[in-house]
């Protein structure tokens, strides 16, 4: 069974209350402590992983985050997701070639840009054609950003997410989604929910499980407690 197929295998099948924990990485470091705790799996966060290379999230050049996923798969044994934003405006097949090159199962792909949601039908049709490439090669995560442009209908995110669904995603991801509506989200949508997790606040991973999310991720919430725990230790070194 290839990496690919033990990620997807891990999204289903799961018990509510017992939703997929993936931590996110931002580098080789933090993805060997991840996986030395016995995660089963890793999804890096674009914008932690844009914070450890010293860019604003959505600005990190294609190569240097396509190098900085390399560097996360080289350094752990267990399955690598990466966040590779919009697709940053590569075509489908070469953008699954690449996230194939450096190791990748599966990615993640949002459905705005520059703030602004894309046409969802147009969207769906991209997605498609990544699909196509990828085969059963790739996990595709599709954002949902609906909540996160301020559009607070959750129909308008299952709308959208019947649609990715349909067009070969494996996963949605209605980011920014209120814990609230979960189990609307659930009822609403074919297949494996992605949900955000904020560490030490709000709902715990087995409690968003159980209103509805199948895998729970951190986007760069880990890499920014970390950050802070830096700046703690670093004010204890002044004299």
């Amino acid at each position: 069974m290839s990496k690919a197929d033990v990620f997807r295998a891990l999204h289903h099948h799961r018990a509510p209350g017992d939703p997929l924990v993936l931590p996110g990485p931002w580098d080789a470091a933090s993805a060997r402590v991840f996986a030395e705790a016995g995660f089963p799996a890793l999804a890096t966060p674009s914008a932690g992983v844009a914070a450890c290379l010293g860019y604003e999230d959505g600005q990190v050049p294609a190569d240097e985050m396509f190098a900085a996923v390399a560097r996360i798969v080289r350094a752990v044994d267990v399955p690598v997701s990466a966040d590779v934003e919009g697709g940053y405006g590569i075509a489908p097949k070469e953008l699954v070639e690449r996230l194939l090159e450096v190791g990748a199962v599966g990615c993640n792909l949002e459905d705005s840009e520059g703030g602004v949601l894309k046409d969802p039908r147009v969207h769906a049709d991209w997605l498609a054609q990544v699909r196509e490439a990828a085969g059963d090669r790739l996990f595709v995560n599709a954002r949902v950003d609906t909540f996160a442009r301020g559009v607070a209908d959750p129909e308008a995110a299952i709308e959208r997410a019947a649609l990715y669904v349909a067009a070969g995603a494996d996963c949605v991801y209605p980011i920014g989604a209120p814990p609230e509506v979960l189990p609307l989200l659930r009822a609403g949508i074919q297949g494996p929910i992605n949900v955000v997790a904020v560490p030490g606040q709000g709902p715990s991973p087995a409690e968003l499980g159980a209103r509805g999310a199948t895998r729970i991720t951190f986007g760069p919430g880990l890499q920014r407690r970390a950050t802070r725990a830096l700046r703690e230790i670093a004010a204890g070194l002044r004299p």
